[in-house]
């Protein structure tokens, strides 16, 4: 099946099954491989993308849902002001450590600051309550979201 979709603001037709998940798409088809399977369960966020402009779980969409989608991922954020700030953020609050859950960390927050430019801890919070991390703690990821939320004034 052709499903034509747009990704990263980029027009692109796959032919894939229609049960085929996004997220293999993503990795296998377009080799967007920021986008990572941690669970496959939609538990940990590790695969988050914003889908027609909703933070989505990319391991739990099937591609026949997709004709005509919208979808962004941690490639074209980081191609962005926005997602620079965010980036840049989480380097100097040290957001980051093994790195793997990172993506999908910035793909919620550039969704969370898209909606709520001045969130505080409690927005936070639950903007990336989908996202789990096991090396950073919650701290430091919180405290570089409000960073970028501060840097980046008048881009959200």
């Amino acid at each position: 099946m052709e499903i034509n979709l747009r990704v990263n603001d980029q027009k692109v037709a796959v032919h894939v099954s229609p049960l085929k998940r996004l997220i293999d798409v993503l990795r296998e088809d377009l080799r967007l491989k920021g986008v990572k399977e941690g669970c496959g369960e939609g538990e940990c966020g590790a695969c988050a993308v914003i889908l027609n402009g909703e933070l989505a779980n990319a391991c739990l969409i099937p591609a026949g849902m997709l004709e005509n989608a919208n979808i962004r991922t941690i490639e074209g954020i980081r191609e962005t002001k926005r997602g620079e700030y965010i980036i840049e953020a989480f380097a100097a609050e040290g957001s980051v450590q093994c790195g793997f859950c990172t993506p999908g960390m910035v793909v919620a927050a550039e969704w969370l600051l898209s909606g709520n430019p001045r969130p505080d801890e409690k927005a936070i919070r639950e903007g990336i309550s989908g996202n789990l991390c096991r090396c950073t703690g919650y701290d430091m990821i919180v405290r570089g979201i409000r960073t970028a939320a501060i840097r980046g004034r008048g881009l959200w």
